[in-house]
């Protein structure tokens, strides 16, 4: 008689990768032709982390301050789990530049990167039967968190012939007794868009209408190369009350580094009093922590990294956004709404019409990686169906990004839809 087994695994585990971008992009991956002599180099423009790239590498001040942390003996203990107090304290300042007011330490919270400062909010406001509203085209590892929460998870559209602003009334009408917050990411991903202050504005008051809190995801902040500067949702905190989300990973390029962090923007203590606060210092408490001696680096890689670096990062994303937009607008089955002007994304939609033998998003991605070997993200992935996300944080010179997007244009030719 067969031995009977009690355990099994999670259904929501294992549905979970298909609402991961890594996910997708390694099953993408799996389709690359590796079986002739002479394989193509594979261009990656479809991932969010540039690092690999030396025209993207970190600044040599970063890299000190984690060898001397690390070398100063002092970090190598468990951390509070809130975060050493020296991190946190340097990232209040940091963030409070920014702001009409100044945020203390106490307001901030450090997480293994951005994607736990995600789980760790998602978490805490899931209470019985609550609902978040989601932006689409979005970043879906806050539905795959949310429905592991058992949240339910509502999209308000994003308005691609509007710069990507939120559609306000359609937000509205999404929400009701047990919505709980929304979700904003600015700069966006995956869309490339800078949200103004005065739309911001709106957002806020809208929020504070519904009653609900506004989590703010600003891992790209200060990641703008266009007309609209970086505001951040905190500025608007007298309105409604804002959680932000944050990281070193992208404006310093280090995603490996897994330092991240929660901000709570609370003027009038309304998260204080529903005892939000109380219950992310209580996740903390059962959850893991940064490295400790990433933590002790905090306030020496923030101090000494060279304003030059910053400006730097920001001419190499203008040019390779620029070198993007240009060579989209030669591709006749696509469409790109409006040019990027923040992040390393840029959302461009796919007229099927014009191809012969591609059923959609997911099949264009996957026969482009077989014959190219270019790597691009399809928009069902963020919510978008029969669009694609593209990176243009790669390489220039040598130009990467210049002979992946003429694959891609080579690669729409061959299967344009013949006419008769």
């Amino acid at each position: 008689m067969e031995q009977k087994w009690n355990f099994k695994p999670s259904s929501t585990l294992l549905d979970a990768s298909s609402l991961s971008v890594r996910g997708v992009l390694t099953r993408i991956m799996g389709h690359i032709d590796t079986d002739t002599n002479n394989p193509k180099p594979v261009i990656p423009l479809g991932h969010g982390d540039p690092s690999a790239f030396p025209c993207f590498s970190t600044t040599p001040s970063a890299v000190d301050a984690v060898a001397n942390a690390l070398r100063s003996g002092k970090f190598n203990s468990y951390a509070p789990c809130v975060g050493v107090a020296s991190a946190r304290e340097t990232i209040a300042e940091y963030m409070s530049q920014d702001l009409p007011y100044t945020l203390l330490p106490d307001d901030i919270y450090l997480t293994n990167g951005c994607s736990q400062a995600i789980e760790i909010i998602t978490s805490v406001l899931a209470r019985s039967g609550a609902n978040i509203l989601l932006p689409k085209p979005g970043y879906l590892f806050y539905e795959a968190r949310a429905v592991f929460n058992g949240v339910e998870t509502r999209y308000f559209d994003l308005v691609p012939e509007k710069g990507w602003e939120v559609d306000l009334d359609g937000l509205a009408a999404l929400s009701d007794e047990n919505t709980v917050a929304m979700v904003i990411v600015n700069p966006g991903n995956p869309c490339g868009n800078v949200f103004s202050y005065e739309h911001l504005a709106k957002v806020a008051e809208t929020a504070k209408k519904l009653g609900i809190c506004v989590i703010a995801d600003e891992v790209y902040g200060h990641l703008t190369f266009g007309s609209n500067k970086f505001v951040p949702m905190g500025v608007f905190s007298s309105t409604v009350p804002v959680i932000t989300l944050g990281s070193i990973s992208k404006r310093w390029v280090v995603p490996g580094w897994r330092l991240g962090w929660i901000a709570t923007h609370d003027s009038n203590d309304i998260l204080k009093r529903a005892k939000v606060v109380d219950s992310i210092k209580n996740y903390l408490d059962i959850s893991t922590d940064p490295a400790t001696f990433i933590q002790g680096a905090i306030p020496d890689l923030i101090a000494n990294t060279n304003k030059d670096f910053f400006l730097e990062t920001l001419e190499t994303l203008k040019k390779t956004a620029d070198i993007c937009y240009n060579k989209l607008k030669e591709i006749k089955c696509i469409t790109c709404p409006s040019k990027p002007e923040g992040s390393m994304f840029v959302m461009v939609s796919l007229d099927l019409s014009q191809l012969g033998d591609i059923k959609d998003d997911v099949d264009f991605c996957c026969k482009l990686a077989k014959e190219e070997s270019v790597i691009i993200l399809p928009g069902c992935t963020v919510g978008f169906k029969n669009w694609l996300r593209i990176t243009h944080a790669i390489e220039a010179e040598p130009s990467s990004l210049e002979d992946g997007l003429d694959k891609l244009k080579s690669f729409c030719k061959r299967h344009a839809k013949q006419l008769n």
